[in-house]
């Protein structure tokens, strides 16, 4: 039988009593197997991942998303485009040639993206990330 409220239910988590003295109450359900999963990822995919998400992220703010302006702000992608450029610069020698190059080939294009977007353009090795991987030009 379906509930007809149009109000959707929520069971209770296994695993928790909603009671604030109960040890179980707030940990999420799965908890001990989502640790050993996570523990299962290699490094080099967590920093593969991450890079991923800042590149994504420095590009909308970047206004390269579909409907750009809107979500331009090149502050944020300025900060976004550091962190980076210090993740990929460290982690390099950990994750090798076939992991690092599409990383530093993608932190070039948001620099350079990030300097045709300036009004007023960075000096050379200025740019954002420029004090990770020196100046960045055409």
């Amino acid at each position: 039988m379906s509930d007809t409220s149009g109000v959707p239910s929520s069971p209770e988590p296994s695993g928790t009593t909603g009671n604030p003295g109960d040890p179980e109450a707030g940990r999420s359900p799965g908890f001990e197997s989502m640790t050993r999963d996570i523990a299962d990822v290699p490094a080099v995919e967590v920093i593969t991942t991450v890079a991923v998400h800042l590149m994504s992220s420095a590009a909308v703010n970047l206004g390269l998303a579909e409907g750009g302006e809107e979500h331009k702000d090149l502050d944020e992608a300025r900060k976004l485009i550091n962190a980076l450029a210090g993740l990929v610069t460290a982690a390099a020698p950990d994750i090798g040639t076939y992991h690092a190059a599409p990383l530093r080939d993608g932190l070039k294009s948001l620099q350079l993206a990030f300097r045709e977007a300036s009004v007023v353009p960075d000096e050379p090795g200025q740019g954002p990330g420029e004090k990770y991987t020196g100046p960045v030009l055409r």
